[in-house]
């Protein structure tokens, strides 16, 4: 009986312990601090940024409203859907989208809409003066990441992975891209890159707006961990990822500094036009050309495994 009794009391102080156990943990960000109810069940992102982090944990069954700086009115369905065929063979197909209602992109997101959806939780990659926080804030909790962050997708990533309880994954995606970088890099050290161009540059022709130089985050970050040095360096930063660069300083670059022209997505791409200016043609032969998988954000850890590989890929047939 005495036994019965203890047993009894054990199983109570179970319950009682689950019942106060905290249902909800507070997530410092870069705009601020949320307080976020654990393994949020109605989840809305608000760029493809922070859709690559809903993707690597596995949790796009999660997703009630999607925003995309890539798609428009044109790509949705009348009951506000993504259209299969706008996202096709694109970075947005890479999970599941098809229950997720259009919510505008990150700049002017539809607040009715995600009002009506009853997000429990909002995620969006963000930048110095972005608005809607306040009001995002409103309708869930809101947390936003900034490229400018330290640690960036790595914060956010781990930082969801504790809300959903997928801590394990997380760190299970941040060694993969560790051990990617690392194959890649010994491939191109075996084929002789380094000897060649053992410094980078990453620069970003935009159409009609100058050429960009990354410093951080955009391709940069990933081209540093495949062992290449910088080849040049910029004092100052738009938005923290970099900034234009002249044609001056770019005919000053040595013939052992590797190119790499990241161009933007879209209207916005103006590569063609600087491969085809006096600069572009003088870097010609230490240039290579990297394009962004469609529809795909700047960064993140499914971005950075496809660039490892594919710049990866491309160096080595460039060099041969």
């Amino acid at each position: 009986m005495k036994r019965l009794l203890i047993l009894a009391a054990l199983s109570l102080t179970g319950v009682a312990i689950a019942q106060t156990a905290p249902q909800s943990l507070t997530i410092k960000h870069d705009e601020g601090t949320a307080t976020v109810k654990k393994d949020p069940k109605r989840l809305v992102v608000l760029d493809e940024e922070a859709l690559g982090w809903i993707y690597a944990l596995g949790l796009s069954d999660r997703l009630v409203g999607v925003g995309s700086a890539v798609l428009g009115p044109a790509d949705v369905t009348a009951a506000g859907k993504i259209k299969p065929s706008s996202i096709q063979g694109t970075f947005l197909a890479r999970g599941t989208i098809a229950n997720a209602t259009y919510v505008g992109n990150w700049i002017t997101p539809n607040l009715e809409t995600i009002l009506s959806l009853r997000p429990d939780l909002i995620v969006r990659a963000t930048w110095k003066g972005n608005g809607n926080y306040a009001a995002l804030s409103k309708i869930a909790p809101t947390v936003g990441y900034s490229e400018q962050g330290d640690g960036y997708w790595k914060k956010g990533l781990r930082d969801l992975a504790r809300v959903f309880g997928r801590q394990e994954q997380a760190e299970k995606v941040i060694v993969q891209v560790t051990n990617t970088d690392r194959v890649n890099a010994r491939a191109l050290l075996a084929a002789g890159v380094f000897r060649k161009y053992p410094k980078a540059v990453v620069i970003s022709p935009f159409q009609g707006g100058g050429t960009y130089l990354y410093t951080k985050t955009r391709l940069i970050d990933d081209v540093r961990a495949l062992g290449f040095k910088d080849g040049l360096k910029s004092s100052t930063a738009t938005l923290g990822v970099g900034d234009v660069v002249s044609d001056e300083a770019l005919l000053g670059l040595g013939k052992d500094t590797l190119v790499i022209v990241f161009p933007p997505g879209g209207q916005y791409n103006g590569a063609a036009d600087f491969l085809a200016s006096a600069v572009g043609q003088r870097l010609k032969a230490q240039s290579v050309v990297f394009t962004q998988e469609a529809g795909s954000p700047w960064a993140g850890p499914l971005v950075s495994v496809r660039n490892s590989n594919e710049l990866t890929k491309q160096i080595l047939n460039t060099v041969k």
